[in-house]
């Protein structure tokens, strides 16, 4: 965006001065995969010319500058807020429903602990008792599907008067874009990154979308992008003031 979309869209502006600063919460990068792919991660965003400030938080902005919960201050217009997300409280669920988190405490049968007949999974949902994810599973879609999966095949148990089975999260691994022909993916037993790693990447979310169209406009899209280093949607903030020369 910063050398190749932006210029041509605003080729007014300096962007030479453009910096991007990253902060990190917590004391290393991408914290749900191993300190390995988190130290690439940091290598990578350094030779893309990113500031990342890690044990940091945004806990102030104002418009013109953001504070940070160490004291630091970044003077800037623009700030991105990409720091997950927060579920939605529901009505008709007490205080005792929800885990500290914020998440809905279920049993390891997605059933809510005060009441056995409503259930909930994926990202809103929390396992109470699981010594193996005691802040919860990742919030990423296998975790949803498979628990889908589960709680569907203990409604036909219960159909049929059998016994329910417990939620057991099979990890098939996680994976990282960080930027063009750069990834990280890890796979039980084994990780790589690059170039290889980001092909991996997208090989997998484009054979995830649904249709033989969808998967067809997205890959003619991606390899536009590509090739052209350019991107295919626009969102014009203001009018360019460059003079016709």
């Amino acid at each position: 965006m910063k050398k190749y979309v932006l210029p041509k869209d605003y080729p007014e502006l300096d962007f030479a001065s453009m910096k991007i600063i990253l902060c990190e919460g917590s004391n290393r990068l991408l914290s749900a995969m191993s300190e390995k792919s988190s130290a690439k991660a940091l290598k990578y965003l350094h030779n893309l010319e990113v500031d990342v400030r890690l044990n940091c938080q945004a806990s102030d902005f104002n418009g013109e500058m953001v504070t940070l919960s160490n004291g630091d201050t970044i003077v800037s217009k623009t700030m991105v807020w990409a720091a997950g997300i927060k579920p939605n409280k529901i009505k008709g669920l007490a205080e005792q429903d929800y885990h500290k988190s914020g998440r809905i405490a279920v049993t390891s049968k997605l059933a809510l602990l005060n009441n056995s007949n409503v259930y909930a999974l994926g990202d809103l949902a929390i396992i109470n008792d699981d010594p193996k994810y005691p802040r919860g599973h990742p919030q990423v879609a296998q975790v949803a599907i498979q628990q889908a999966k589960l709680l569907g095949d203990n409604f036909i148990a219960l159909l049929k008067n059998k016994k329910e089975q417990s939620f057991s999260y099979k990890d098939k691994g996680s994976m990282a874009t960080v930027g063009r022909n750069i990834a990280l993916v890890e796979l039980p037993g084994f990780r790589f990154s690059g170039f290889l790693a980001w092909f991996v990447w997208m090989f997998v979310h484009l054979f995830s979308i649904i249709g033989i169209k969808n998967k067809m406009l997205i890959f003619v899209n991606w390899a536009w992008n590509y090739l052209t280093y350019d991107q295919s949607l626009r969102l014009l903030i203001k009018n360019n003031t460059r003079e016709n020369v």
